[in-house]
């Protein structure tokens, strides 16, 4: 029970991130900005770490969730350009904008929550303390997956409704990931291979999608701060984890 609780913190976190992203929405680059931080950030702090300290734990190769990791970023580069060049005029494609883009970088990122109730769960079967700590630093870090899911989805022009829809089904990701856990236990192996591929999709969304966008402004002074914001954005998720860990 403990789990769902925990869990249910996270929902509410990612619905006040993502009505925070609605609020500010006329200052979308510095909201992308910071959110393309906090992206690498979980990639970076978050879940390669994790996948490295599950893989050490269990005497096992952590390869294979890199190459996953390979495989996410390619498959969502692949899906991307699927779309543009599909269904997309030529002036939208040159500033890869879609609404379909933008939910499928949501449902990404939904997938990502789903795996953080997961690993909540998980934390908690490996005992008390540990589940805890983990179930903190998804508190964390939920926020901002919320404001990011509603900053892509305005990012590809999706109405407001949708965003909303969008982010309501990110907030319940990882409350049923937590509870999804409470019926099985996944093995080691499996879920480093999730975390590899998931790992891939949100570097992809970072690096590709959000980041070239939020830093697009032409001003040095906007740049300088575009790129503190995004450092910020990296940092937070970095302090979040430590502290959590």
């Amino acid at each position: 029970m403990t789990v769902v609780l925990l869990a249910l913190a996270t929902f509410c976190s990612t619905l006040i991130g993502g009505l925070f992203a609605l609020r500010f929405r006329d200052r979308l680059h510095y909201v992308l900005s910071f959110t393309a931080g906090v992206l690498l950030g979980v990639v970076a702090f978050d879940i390669l770490p994790e996948i490295f300290a599950l893989a050490q734990a269990h005497g096992a190769d952590a390869a294979g969730a890199m190459v996953a990791l390979v495989a996410g970023y390619l498959f969502f580069h692949g899906l991307e350009k699927f779309v543009l060049v599909h269904h997309t005029h030529e002036d939208d494609y040159a500033k890869h904008r879609h609404p379909a883009v933008g939910v499928y970088s949501a449902l990404a990122l939904a997938g990502h929550s789903f795996m953080d109730g997961v690993g909540i769960g998980l934390a908690f079967q490996a005992g008390p303390t540990v589940g805890v700590a983990v179930a903190l630093a998804v508190i964390g870090h939920d926020f901002c997956d919320g404001m990011n899911t509603v900053s892509l989805m305005l990012l590809h022009r999706n109405p407001t409704p949708r965003a909303l829809a969008m982010l309501a089904l990110d907030a319940l990701a990882p409350v049923l990931g937590a509870a999804s856990t409470l019926l099985f236990s996944a093995p080691p192996g499996l879920l480093t291979l999730f975390l590899g591929f998931f790992a891939g999709f949100l570097l992809y969304i970072g690096t590709a999608d959000i980041l070239p966008e939020a830093h697009s402004q032409k001003r040095p002074a906007a740049v300088l701060v575009l790129m503190g914001l995004t450092c910020l954005g990296a940092a937070f998720i970095y302090v979040v984890v430590r502290v959590a860990g």
